[in-house]
C-alpha cells in the first residue's frame, strides 16, 4: 500500500503542535518525518492478505496435528494507536499432507499484525489465513498479549496479559479433535508467559469474544 510520507509528516507535525509540543525545538524538527516513516512500517500489512504468506504449500506425509508455538508479534491498538504485543501459537490439521515451513507462519502473523488491530480480530485473521492458505482441516490459534493502552493510562495494571483464541474447521465442530489440539498447547495454557515482562502482576485472561481487555 502506497504511503504519502510528506502528507503523513505534516499531519504528525500538526498533531504535535495541537497537543502543545514545540516542533521547532532542535531535537523535534525531524520527529514528524521519523514518525511517518515508522508508521509506514507498522502499518505495512494494510492491503495485504496474510494467507499470501504461505504460497504453494509443501506436500508431506503428515497425518497428525502440527503445532507452531511462540511466534512473537507486535501490533497497534486501533482505539489508541499504541502497541500491544506478545506471542501466537498455532495448531493445525493438514489436509492431504499440505504443510508450510515455520517462517511462513511468522510472515502471516506479521502481515495480520502490521495494521491497526484488535487482539480478538488478529487472532481470527491468523486462523482464517492458515485455513485459506493451507486448506487446513482444522485450525486453533492462541494469542497472548500485553496491551499498552491498559498499562499506560492512569491506574493501569502492569503485567496484565490478555488471552484470546479462535478455532475453525474440525477443531470447531469436533470436541474430541479440539481437545487433542488444545493438549498440544497445554504447557502454555497453564503457565503465565514471561516473554514480554513489563512489571509484576498476575495474568488476566479474556474469553476471545471482546471486552475491556482491548479497548
Amino acid at each position: 500500500m502506497a504511503v504519502n510520507h510528506e502528507r503523513a509528516a505534516r499531519a504528525v507535525e500538526t498533531f504535535l503542535s495541537a497537543v502543545g509540543v514545540n516542533v521547532e525545538e532542535e531535537n523535534m524538527r525531524r520527529t514528524p518525518a521519523r514518525v511517518a516513516e515508522m508508521y509506514a512500517y507498522l502499518f505495512g500489512g494494510l492491503g495485504r492478505d496474510p494467507a499470501e504468506a504461505f504460497g504453494p504449500p509443501i506436500t508431506a506425509e503428515a497425518g497428525g496435528f502440527i503445532a507452531v508455538r511462540g511466534i512473537p508479534f507486535f501490533s497497534m491498538c486501533e482505539h489508541h494507536l499504541v502497541p500491544f504485543y506478545g506471542t501466537v501459537d498455532i495448531v493445525y490439521q493438514p489436509t492431504a499432507g499440505r504443510i508450510a515451513g515455520f517462517s511462513r507462519f511468522c510472515e502471516a502473523v506479521a502481515i495480520a499484525a502490521h495494521r491497526p488491530q484488535l487482539q480478538e480480530r488478529l487472532t481470527q485473521d491468523i486462523a482464517d489465513a492458515v485455513q485459506r492458505g493451507l486448506g487446513a482441516s482444522g485450525v486453533l490459534v492462541l494469542c497472548r498479549a500485553t496491551q499498552l493502552c491498559m498499562t499506560l493510562r492512569e491506574g493501569g495494571s502492569y503485567g496484565t496479559e490478555t488471552t484470546t483464541s479462535a478455532t475453525l474447521g474440525t477443531f470447531e465442530s469436533d470436541k474430541l479433535l479440539a481437545q487433542q489440539a488444545w493438549n498440544l498447547l497445554l504447557p502454555i495454557v497453564t503457565s503465565h508467559s514471561k516473554a514480554f515482562p513489563l512489571g509484576e502482576g498476575g495474568a488476566r485472561q479474556g474469553d476471545g469474544k471482546g471486552g475491556e481487555g482491548t479497548t
